[in-house]
């Protein structure tokens, strides 16, 4: 398991590291300026290997589940990271977005974290998926799907309470769990899709949401060409395209180089896509100068360790 949590870090830290000084550019620009390998500077002026809040959180999130899952503890921890840099890759905090914001001021104000998330419809950025991955070491164990559902709605939630925020995570979570089965990835896809719609059998979700999740859950997101596939920060877009990155690329380097070249929102991309990648192919599959390179390395090493021992 300790192996599987290293991986699911590293993965979603150097995917978020890749996509980091190309953030907001095109498709176009990055077709004919492809990223190969981690640079700096640029867009956020951060030097190599510096992840964003995408993983800043996560490991937030992986920091609390430490301790056991704890909500009001997981947004006070959010809230350090906000207010004092903790778990930023150089301790101070450059990126962070507006329903992520709002969200943790109202912690900070004292509100129970069961009631601080945004839930309009307008408020589905992809805050939320960006740092579920830990949840899933925390979940492995659980075998009923009604409690997986609820977990993530609560985690989901401290930022992202619409309903389209929450399904995309459990969706991501799902499919993650049955990867951790030593599943082949388009088995886990098909598996995925099975647990998730006899989920919903008997459920009373508004049906217009659920038809948005049509392409991941009806069809074979893999399926769609790349002109088809959009990569903003709009949680849906982030959702879909990770998955497509992950099922149409053969390694974890393919499916981040994929995944940040798509443009757009490329830090979260590359960080969803890559916890994907990570927990399938392993930490020994992922280029030892990328490991490296990323910052605080040392510092999720022991994260993962000490996940490791308090989940187990």
């Amino acid at each position: 398991m300790k192996n599987k949590i290293v991986s699911g870090l590293f993965g979603v830290g150097i995917g978020d590291a890749l996509g980091v000084p190309v953030e907001f550019k095109s498709r176009e620009y990055l077709k004919a300026n492809p990223v190969v390998d981690m640079m700096g500077f640029m867009c956020w002026h951060q030097p190599p290997g510096t992840f964003s809040d995408d993983s800043s959180l996560a490991f937030c999130t992986a920091e609390s589940l430490c301790k056991g899952l704890d909500v009001e503890d997981m947004a006070i921890t959010f809230v350090k990271w906000m207010q004092e840099g903790y778990w930023g890759a150089h301790h101070k905090v450059f990126d962070i977005g507006g329903t992520t914001r709002h969200s943790l001021a109202r912690v900070a104000k004292g509100e129970s974290a069961r009631n601080s998330g945004n839930f309009f419809a307008e408020d589905n950025g992809n805050g939320s998926l960006m740092r579920i991955l830990p949840l899933v070491f925390y979940l492995q164990i659980e075998n009923d799907i009604e409690v997986i559902y609820l977990k993530v709605k609560e985690v989901s939630s401290i930022t992202h309470a619409h309903f389209r925020s929450v399904f995309a995570c459990f969706i991501y979570v799902v499919y993650c769990l049955e990867i951790l089965k030593d599943k082949d990835k388009f088995e886990a896809y098909k598996a995925m899709q099975i647990i998730v719609s006899k989920f919903l059998d008997s459920k009373s979700f508004n049906p217009a949401e659920i038809e948005l999740f049509k392409r991941v859950l009806k069809n074979d997101i893999s399926r769609y060409d790349e002109n088809q596939i959009e990569s903003s920060g709009y949680v849906l877009h982030s959702l879909e395209a990770s998955l497509w990155c992950f099922l149409n690329s053969d390694s974890y380097v393919e499916t981040v180089l994929k995944a940040v070249n798509l443009g757009g929102d490329t830090d979260t991309t590359g960080a969803i896509a890559g916890g994907l990648a990570g927990i399938h192919y392993g930490i020994e599959n992922i280029p030892q100068k990328w490991i490296d390179n990323l910052v605080r390395t040392n510092d999720i090493k022991d994260l993962a360790e000490r996940l490791s021992k308090n989940i187990n």
